[in-house]
């Protein structure tokens, strides 16, 4: 599964003209095309600031949760997120709300692994993170639930790795088995939903920002503290985030090691050379431990 295609196309003219009909006193400043994702295309806009717009229908939901949610969040956190500090609507021919946000510099992850002094900073974000949410924040579809209710996907994902030649190591599977039937023993939180390697910025070893909050929800903390086996080299840095989170129980922790196991093996199955290499990392953390 390759990345789908983009729905409109968002060349730079097209997002000048919403600038200077909507947010005159930034059209005139530099923009730069920096990525087009799965959901969103993004562009710098001048040195400081970011325009993040929706290139498919399926993401403009995400964005808008964003929109709702981030701004409410940030000011908790231990690391730069992209807030929205403007807000962009539909205008012809575009169709979609958008963003301004703040450019986050650093690189993502698997291209800048983070150095093993940075497990405390992971552990505080964690701990910041997982709080309690209001009644009315959302749920997400596919993270934050019982990994119960995502066995038949893990199967799936089993039987198509097959199909090509892929047999997942036993262990994993007894991972896997370990993780189902452990309880959710705690009330949910809030959780980003999407932590992998391609949203964490790291700039010189340090975690620098984390991005793409599109995900965010609330449910299973579990879900989000995979990724200790998605960005983390070292067994020992993964050690110590599991020893600083002192609110996480054993059964949770069990999970995220479900979680961590289930989000690799969905990239695998898509086949999406972007993300093979740290899924791929993903299951060698979980053999190697703990």
């Amino acid at each position: 599964m390759s990345k789908p295609a983009a729905e409109i196309d968002i060349p730079i003219t097209l997002v000048r003209d919403l600038l200077r009909a909507q947010h005159p006193d930034l059209a005139q400043l530099p923009i730069v095309e920096a990525t087009s994702g799965w959901d969103n295309a993004i562009f710098r806009l001048g040195e400081a600031m970011a325009l993040r717009l929706p290139r498919r229908a399926a993401a403009v939901a995400c964005l808008e949760n964003e929109q709702r949610w981030l701004p409410l969040l940030h000011e908790r956190l231990p690391l730069p997120v992209p807030v929205p500090i403007r807000f962009g609507h539909p205008q012809e021919p575009y169709p979609w709300r958008w963003s301004v946000t703040p450019w986050l510099a650093g690189e993502t992850a698997d291209r800048a692994a983070p150095g093993r002094d940075q497990a405390g900073v992971l552990a505080a974000f964690f701990e910041a993170l997982h709080t309690r949410p209001p009644e009315d924040a959302p749920r997400n579809p596919h993270r934050g639930m019982p990994l119960s209710e995502r066995h038949t996907r893990l199967v799936r994902c089993i039987e198509s790795l097959a199909t090509r030649g892929r047999e997942v190591d036993p262990r994993l599977l007894r991972l896997w088995s370990q993780a189902v039937e452990c309880p959710v023993d705690a009330s949910p939180t809030w959780i980003h939903g999407d932590l992998h390697a391609h949203n964490v910025l790291v700039a010189h070893g340090r975690i620098a920002g984390v991005i793409d909050w599109g995900d965010v929800a609330q449910g299973d903390r579990a879900t989000d503290l995979a990724a200790v086996w998605m960005l983390l080299p070292e067994r020992g840095s993964r050690e110590e985030v599991i020893a600083r989170c002192a609110s996480v129980s054993s059964d949770t922790w069990r999970r995220a090691r479900g979680w961590a196991l289930l989000l690799a093996l969905i990239v695998l199955e898509a086949q999406d050379p972007a993300l093979t290499g740290p899924a791929e990392q993903t299951l060698q953390r979980l053999l190697e431990g703990p």
